[in-house]
Parts: C-alpha cells; structure tokens; sequence
C-alpha cells in the first residue's frame, strides 16, 4: 500500500479503538495505570475460572506492582462492590507471599493486621 493509505488505515483503526474503549470506560469495564489496561467482564467466578478467562482474553489475572495498579485494581473493587483476584498466592512460608511464578513481591498493600493466615487476605 501507498504510504498514504496506510497511513489513513492506521488513523481509522485508532478512532475505532478509542471509540471503543470509551465505550468500556463508560461501562466501567476497564481502566488503566501506567501504561497497562486492567478490565473487568463484571461477573463473579472462583480464582481458576478468572486465571482461564483472562488468559482467553490475552492477558493474565492483576497482579498489582505499585500504588496506581493496586488503585486501578480497586476502582473495579468499588465499582463491582465485589473483590478481586490477584496474581498471587502464600509461599511455602506461612504468611509470606509471591507472585504465582514464585518470584517474590516488590509491593504490598494490606490492611492492617493481614495477611492473618485466614485465607481472607
């Protein structure tokens, strides 16, 4: 194709997606934090359930590194007024966390007193 055209497809593939993503926005279906989109079909599903959906989707379940991901993390928590999965889970040592690779965490957020231990963190 003539630079021009691709130029024009490239431009009328961008309008559409912002049109889309409008759309979502406004449906409170996604958000973003630097430079990542984090998205929502809004139903409710067991932790393996929501790690096969977001793959399908292209993408893996939020695993929040710094204060903006947690934040846009929880814009769906209120928004749903549900809770969330994340890509996390207990280590091999009580009360210690990592990431479901088994790295370690380089950022938490917990209220205060948790993890208890209680499988409600």
């Amino acid at each position: 194709l003539v630079d021009n055209e691709m130029e024009d497809i490239i431009h009328q593939l961008e309008h559409r997606i912002s049109r889309l993503e409008g759309v979502l926005r406004l449906e409170k279906m996604i958000t973003t934090s630097g430079g990542k989109i984090f998205a929502t079909n809004g139903k409710r599903a067991d932790f393996r359930t929501t790690l096969k959906k977001c793959k399908e989707a292209g993408g893996s379940i939020a695993t929040p590194r710094n204060a903006g991901e947690n934040d846009a993390i929880l814009y769906f928590v209120k928004s749903f007024n549900t809770y969330a999965y994340l890509g996390i889970e207990e280590s091999l040592i009580p009360s210690k966390f990592q990431f479901l690779d088994g790295t370690q965490l380089n950022y938490t957020n917990w209220h205060l007193n948790e993890p208890s231990g209680k499988g409600e963190e």
